[in-house]
């Protein structure tokens, strides 16, 4: 019996003259990445609140850690990638027309906080109550700084674990997908059902006390003057009553409970932290209340058990198919 052995179609073809290393090659096109993001970033602002140059750049990144693979092998996250980035686009879009012509939900919102937590803020919403106690107009400090990174962090997080999942391991990329995706259509839907307001907008139209909305306020005073002004021209551009619930902390608690199960338990404080985090953020800058918060989170744990189901019904109809595809690749070489 001869062995042979083939070729990986994957690995590049062998021209005969000898290649850096693949690590000096990598670290070489990651650094280049890196200076060309950092650039567009300080001069442009941060291509992170599109989703087509997001993932733009995400793909740059992709090609950059694997240097060394033929170009079919990249384009395959092109494939894998469009229809994701379409939805997201139009999920993008869509919320925007979701206010016009509707008079949005805003007391209701504020009787909910009060009735929750009036007893510890005296008869105040939290956002007020956190902005007597912590905003000054005047000085930037520290937990201003991090309310800035961390609210920065929402466009950030998600789609770079998307990523780095289908780079690593396309099971759990389908899996987190689908439920990024559910989230986002179940949010869509909820504002052109209910359109609510969030603190700052009562605040702007006298419903409440005045509010500061100061999510991106810290940028200036770190010397990144250009870096929040995608994200400010987003606030403003994008639905301004897109408020409940908050995708902001919804997305931050969906990343947490996706890797909980594969963490051990002494380090679950710390990645709690991160949603947690993202509320003050949220509450604090004025862009949320505590009930849109609940809410966020109550469609995290509904759209867990909705995928569960799905994938429930999927798997058999996966394994028939796998089967099939096994039977005749055994016919094809009988």
């Amino acid at each position: 019996m001869t062995l042979t052995i083939r070729p990986d179609p994957s690995a590049p073809a062998d021209s005969g003259t000898p290649r850096p290393p693949v690590g000096r090659r990598r670290l070489t096109a990651m650094a280049v990445w890196a200076v060309a993001f950092t650039a567009w970033w300080l001069l442009l602002g941060l291509p992170l609140t599109d989703p087509i140059l997001t993932f733009g750049w995400l793909w740059a990144a992709t090609i950059a850690w694997r240097i060394d693979r033929p170009w079919r092998i990249h384009l395959r996250f092109a494939r894998d990638w469009c229809a994701i980035v379409v939805l997201l686009q139009v999920y993008n879009l869509s919320r925007g027309f979701a206010d016009q012509g509707v008079v949005p939900h805003a007391m209701e919102m504020v009787a909910a906080d009060r009735g929750m937590f009036g007893w510890l803020t005296g008869g105040s919403v939290p956002t007020l109550w956190l902005q007597r106690h912590l905003y000054d107009p005047d000085g930037i400090h520290w937990w201003d700084v991090g309310a800035s990174w961390v609210y920065f962090s929402h466009f950030v997080v998600t789609p770079v674990v998307a990523v780095v999942l289908w780079l690593r391991d396309r099971v759990r990329w389908v899996a987190f997908v689908l439920r990024w995706i559910l989230l986002s259509a179940a949010g869509l839907a909820t504002y052109f059902l209910y359109p609510a307001a969030p603190p700052w907008w009562a605040g702007r139209y006298g419903l409440i006390e005045p509010v500061s909305r100061g999510s991106t306020r810290a940028w200036d005073a770190i010397g990144l003057h250009g870096a929040g002004n995608v994200i400010n021209a987003g606030q403003y551009s994008s639905n301004p009553v897109a408020a409940m619930p908050s995708l902001h902390t919804a997305f931050a608690l969906l990343v947490v409970v996706f890797f909980l199960p594969r963490v051990r338990r002494r380090w679950w404080p710390l990645l709690l932290a991160y949603p947690l985090a993202m509320t003050f953020t949220l509450v604090y800058s004025g862009e949320h209340y505590m009930i849109d918060v609940f809410m966020g989170w109550l469609y995290v744990g509904l759209v867990y058990a909705v995928a569960a189901l799905v994938e429930r019904w999927w798997a058999p109809i996966s394994r028939a198919r796998a089967a099939r595809a096994d039977s005749a690749r055994v016919a094809a070489n009988a």
